[in-house]
């Protein structure tokens, strides 16, 4: 399982940097569409929405705000940084809430637990994700800084992974997520740290405190977005969104910590960063 689970990660890592390099960023960020598609689908099926009928409505729905985003930020033309902020900043209130919810399983199951208020947090989530992913490649350097909100989020999974394995006592949220512990999370963090060293010293000039307020919140807030995905399976009695990715379940099971990451991290180059 476990050299299955690497096998994929390395394929697909090879994709989408091969993708980013050699693909136009408008290109490159038209064709993530089609990713968050598939992510819609099965996202679609968390809502226990049972409807053939009704799960089409929201893939239709799903394309229409995308190809609505699409034009209105003018990803080919003169892209909207300001709209781009504002629809990631309404995001990450709503992850704010969601950690809010996570707190409160099973019982704020009440708030949102209905399959249209499901199906309408995917929206904004999905949306949110292509708009910050496509506002970052678009931003000076973009391809870099897309490339380094992906490892952030990556070496928070691998972190809490292994760290977790070796070392796990204490549950992080048993209720949610049995699996994930604290020294998993403090696993993460560990090598956040390192890849924040690691920047510093390949750039000199950035202070490291710029780059840490870069990188720790993204972390942070890729961890809500896993266990928000892991709330979600558990309300709906699945133990992964799909079975397109063999070791890994579905591409949303790959997406959760990334819909939440991304968001931040383009929130946080637009308030200044210094790269």
């Amino acid at each position: 399982m476990l050299k299955q689970r690497i096998v994929t990660a390395v394929i697909l890592a090879v994709l989408f940097v091969t993708a980013m390099t050699l693909i136009s960023a408008p290109v490159f960020s038209t064709l993530v569409m089609l990713a968050i598609m598939v992510a819609g689908w099965e996202w679609s099926g968390l809502t226990k929405i049972n409807s053939g009928r009704a799960r089409a409505v929201f893939m239709l729905t799903l394309l229409a705000v995308l190809l609505v985003a699409n034009h209105q930020l003018d990803v080919y033309g003169d892209f909207d940084q300001q709209l781009s902020y504002q629809i990631c900043l309404f995001a990450l209130v709503l992850w704010a809430i969601c950690f809010l919810w996570i707190q409160g399983y099973p019982s704020s199951t009440i708030l949102w637990g209905r399959s249209l208020v499901i199906a309408g947090i995917g929206l904004v989530f999905l949306l949110a994700t292509w708009i910050a992913l496509t506002a970052i490649i678009l931003f000076d350097n973009g391809k870099w800084l897309l490339l380094l909100a992906i490892i952030v989020v990556v070496l928070a999974d691998v972190g809490g992974f292994f760290a977790g394995k070796l070392f796990g006592r204490h549950k992080l949220a048993p209720i949610i997520s049995p699996g994930k512990t604290w020294e998993g999370f403090v696993g993460g963090l560990v090598l956040q740290l390192a890849l924040i060293l690691g920047l510093t010293l390949y750039l000199p000039e950035v202070a490291i405190i710029d780059i840490a307020v870069l990188v720790i919140p993204v972390a942070l807030l890729s961890v809500v977005g896993d266990l928000f995905e892991s709330m979600l399976k558990r309300h709906s009695g699945v133990k992964d969104s799909g079975s397109l990715l063999p070791g890994h379940g579905g591409v949303l099971d790959r997406l959760d910590g990334v819909m939440a990451a991304l968001p931040m991290f383009w929130v946080l180059l637009f308030q200044g960063s210094v790269f």
